[in-house]
């Protein structure tokens, strides 16, 4: 399932584009400004980037320098009500990917976003890593086999798909909510003790000691965080 971030601090086109991209499948977020966008880019790291230019804050322009500044290559939509050549210009400039001028239609948007997607999903294919390492964990994610200290580790689907989601936020808080929503698909049979249980499983699996675990810690009454 793709993340995109929309980053619109007007609600309703935000909320109406989040709505469009959830009947498509894609896990979304929403940034009502700038700053928040820098740090969920970050921390959430998306597929695809949905930018606005003018932004409380840092304008679109300031999100998108900086993003590239800090080596970070997501692919960027940026969506705005300037239709001068020369705004477009300054966008490619700072290595937009695609420029969209409102209004546009959703089936447009949609389109735009999964032609990027597919194109960036082929030019990433061969050198994705396959290998994640932490500890005496290794992570083989073309076979979906996990090892420690060169044992096997015999991890329910559910269990695979936790880790390498908390993999993803490395150094983030991933709340039990957002866990829920990407692993389970907020299903109406699971609560958010389900992920409490596998979070046990995961920890038996993987930690030398589960009652003191390394990797996959526990923040109070929020979520977790995982840490290398």
């Amino acid at each position: 399932m793709a993340r995109v971030l929309i980053v619109e601090d007007n609600a309703d086109l935000a909320a109406g584009i989040e709505y469009n991209l959830s009947l498509e499948g894609y896990e979304t977020c929403i940034a009502e400004d700038g700053r928040r966008a820098l740090t969920v880019a970050e921390q959430w790291v998306p597929d695809l980037i949905l930018l606005d230019l003018m932004l409380p804050e840092l304008d679109g322009y300031q999100v998108l320098q900086t993003l590239r500044g800090r080596g970070i290559k997501t692919p960027v939509v940026i969506l705005t009500a300037r239709a001068e050549e020369a705004d477009k210009v300054r966008g490619f400039r700072l290595d937009a990917d695609q420029y969209v001028t409102k209004p546009f239609g959703v089936l447009e948007l949609l389109e735009r976003v999964r032609a990027l997607l597919r194109r960036t999903a082929r030019d990433s294919g061969a050198s994705a890593p396959t290998t994640l390492r932490f500890g005496d964990v290794v992570v083989e994610t073309s076979s979906r086999l996990v090892t420690r200290g060169g044992s096997p580790c015999a991890l329910t689907p559910k269990a695979y798909e936790l880790l390498l989601a908390l993999v993803r936020r490395s150094g983030a808080v991933a709340t039990r909510n957002e866990l829920l929503k990407e692993v389970w698909g907020y299903s109406a049979f699971v609560t958010t003790r389900t992920v409490d249980s596998h979070v046990a499983e995961l920890r038996r699996k993987i930690e030398k000691d589960a009652a003191n675990p390394r990797h996959v810690l526990t923040v109070w009454k929020v979520g977790y965080r995982f840490e290398r």
